[in-house]
């Protein structure tokens, strides 16, 4: 769990990467020909982000390789073979990946807003918005295709990362199905966040172990570690939705149960017999009370299920820092143990 100085200090060691992370966002994705297309290829990247994907996997080479941060260049990094690649790239591929993957989800959910701007389909319009997030997709295998390094290193990189997006999908298409189902059980809805969220966040861990030539098990364990904590993750989102105040998080408080999306904790009250259909009657976001979701979240917080939902989050967090222990003991380490409490203990 994170303390407030373990807290500030992962945020100030994302903060020490954004800029340089955002500056080569620029360098790697130019505004060019067509200029619409490329706009809105860049609109969310440019509207903001912690760019913590990324951020994991400049630390994660830092900690594999055993270098601080300030002595580094991550566009020469030390493999452990003594040769180098850029691993800037790789950071950029992955948050390009992530950008790809909000651009279509805000097209099929039909979302108004994404960071705090009109989502990029409202901003453009719909076709234009397909396009910029399949750029983004290919400009993503362009940019990681040429980190350097050793041949093999780099195939099998891209080979993790054209699997990451195959799950992604995967996981999207499970998120569609489970709309329609009623039976819906929690190892599902784990499978379908791990498919869906957690395979980039271990992505973002395991590329680095890829590139700079770690053993299969160091890069299975960093892959494992970002899995785990990804889960947390979008785990502690959930408990987010329901028990942070609406003018904090940016959108409705609960507006999960308001749109019947099932998630952890509703799975759970499923299975303490709570009526999770009937705690919400509006029908819409713009039509339910911060009377109803309060009503709804006090019968959730007596079913057990939130305490549920966090304290699996907690277990998964864990055992992803648990993961760590094939690294160095190094500071680069320990953050990746702190950004995975961070995940989950996080607020808005």
């Amino acid at each position: 769990m994170t303390t407030d100085s373990t807290e500030s200090r992962v945020l100030a060691a994302i903060d020490e990467r954004r800029s340089r992370i955002n500056d080569a966002l620029d360098e790697e994705l130019p505004l060019q020909h067509p200029e619409r297309l490329y706009e809105a290829s860049r609109y969310l990247l440019q509207a903001g982000g912690k760019r913590l994907r990324p951020t994991v996997t400049l630390v994660a080479g830092e900690a594999l390789a055993d270098v601080a941060p300030d002595s580094t260049d991550y566009r020469s990094f030390p493999t452990l073979n003594g040769a180098e690649v850029d691993l800037m790239r790789a950071a950029v591929a992955l948050e390009v990946i992530q950008s790809f993957t909000l651009i279509h989800d805000d097209i099929m959910d039909d979302d108004d807003l994404r960071r705090g701007v009109p989502s990029v389909h409202n901003e453009y319009d719909t076709s234009t918005a397909i396009l910029a997030g399949d750029t983004l997709y290919s400009s993503a295998f362009e940019i990681m295709a040429d980190t350097g390094g050793e041949p093999a290193n780099a195939l099998a990189a891209m080979r993790l990362l054209s699997s990451t997006c195959t799950k992604i999908c995967e996981g999207q298409a499970l998120d569609i199905a489970f709309e329609s189902r009623s039976d819906l059980l929690p190892d599902e809805y784990l499978e379908m966040v791990e498919l869906k969220t957690a395979v980039l966040y271990g992505a973002s861990a395991a590329v680095p172990a890829e590139l700079l030539g770690a053993d299969e098990a160091v890069v299975e364990a960093m892959y494992q570690y970002g899995i785990e904590s990804g889960q947390a993750f979008q785990i502690q989102d959930d408990v987010l939705d329901l028990t942070v105040p609406s003018e904090t998080l940016g959108k409705q408080r609960g507006s999960d149960l308001v749109e019947d999306k099932e998630t952890l904790i509703t799975l759970h009250a499923r299975q303490q017999g709570v009526d999770v259909d009937g705690l919400i009657e509006a029908k819409s976001v713009d039509e339910v009370t911060e009377a109803e979701i309060d009503d709804a979240v006090a019968a959730l917080e007596d079913a057990g299920s939130i305490d549920y939902a966090r304290e699996k989050a907690e277990a998964l967090a864990q055992q992803g820092k648990d993961r760590l222990d094939v690294l160095p003991d190094n500071e680069a380490r320990d953050l990746l143990k702190a950004i995975a409490d961070y995940l989950i203990d996080r607020g808005y």
